[in-house]
């Protein structure tokens, strides 16, 4: 949608500069991932440092000589950190960013620190792997995933990351809750972007085929709004509309309610309060132009 949306807008089409951004983006997303994994692994490494200053201190108090180290030893976080393959992939993206911008991860300690679910889970000087994961996803879900700044951070350092956000949070949440016990291959944490080779061309398939058959398109739309004149549709929903319509004509295997439920909620998260109402008649129009003419040609079952 970015894409088409740039290029739309542009006086000059460059189908391959976008196509680039496209490639690049979705592996940015990946780079995300890693970079809050990598997150959970900075808070660690300064949790440890700190303990082991407190413990140095001149004037160190018993406390202070023997300290609680369950949050140090919590298995999950354990397992992140002796994990090479994580470490070897975090190095050669070169995604460094909480060395250069730490003062995020002592926020996000202080905060873990002082919350209430730390409290409870330091009462208890030993727990259970089970224990250990649940505190991990509790304090990703209510003190990391949330906070402010880091949002911020996100959004400043890179474009697309804050769409990304929501849904490479959920990934995030999806592995650590698969975790049963500290057994589990170092390739756990590094799941493939992409299911096959198949699901990748996707992405780019519906940029070129939306934008080369760009006339086609708008063709469908006209005349399917009586009452509201084609130049007064919102760009951003002439392209969810021409997306849509695309997927409809040019990929067989998508069946048609997948289709315009993904935009319907696009449009509700990126364009007018009253878009997806609209995108939603006018797709509505052009299925039944289509069933009646037969230019569906959906395979499998359940596609229209």
């Amino acid at each position: 949608m970015q894409s088409l949306y740039a290029l739309s807008q542009s006086k000059t089409v460059n189908l391959e500069k976008e196509e680039k951004f496209l490639l690049t983006s979705m592996d940015n997303t990946y780079n995300l991932y890693l970079t809050l994994l990598n997150l959970l692994i900075e808070i660690h490494e300064l949790a440890a440092s700190r303990l082991d200053a407190s413990q140095k201190k001149y004037l160190a108090t018993a406390e202070d000589k023997n300290p609680n180290r369950k949050f140090i030893n919590n298995e999950v976080l354990t397992m992140l950190v002796n994990n090479e393959l994580l470490k070897t992939e975090i190095e050669d993206r070169k995604l460094n960013n909480w060395y250069l911008d730490e003062e995020y991860v002592k926020i996000l300690l202080d905060e873990i620190e002082n919350s209430e679910l730390y409290k409870d889970y330091m009462k208890e000087k030993l727990s259970s792997f089970k224990e250990d994961k649940e505190f991990i996803v509790d304090i990703y879900k209510e003190i990391i995933a949330p906070n402010e700044k880091l949002y911020d951070y996100i959004e400043d350092y890179k474009l697309t990351w804050i769409d990304d956000l929501p849904a490479v949070n959920t990934m995030f949440l999806k592995f650590l809750r698969k975790l049963k016990n500290n057994n589990y291959p170092e390739e756990h944490f590094l799941p493939k972007l992409f299911k096959d080779e198949d699901d990748k061309k996707f992405g780019v398939d519906l940029l070129k085929k939306t934008m080369l058959n760009d006339e086609m398109l708008q063709e469908h739309i006209n005349g399917k709004t009586p009452n509201w004149d084609t130049d007064r549709i919102a760009d951003l929903d002439n392209v969810l509309l021409k997306m849509a319509i695309c997927e409809f004509l040019k990929f067989p295997s998508i069946p048609i309610k997948v289709s315009i439920n993904e935009y319907l909620e696009i449009a509700k998260e990126y364009s007018t309060p009253k878009s997806s109402i609209f995108i939603n008649g006018i797709l509505d129009k052009i299925v039944k132009d289509f069933e009646k003419t037969e230019k569906l040609n959906k395979v499998g079952r359940g596609l229209l």
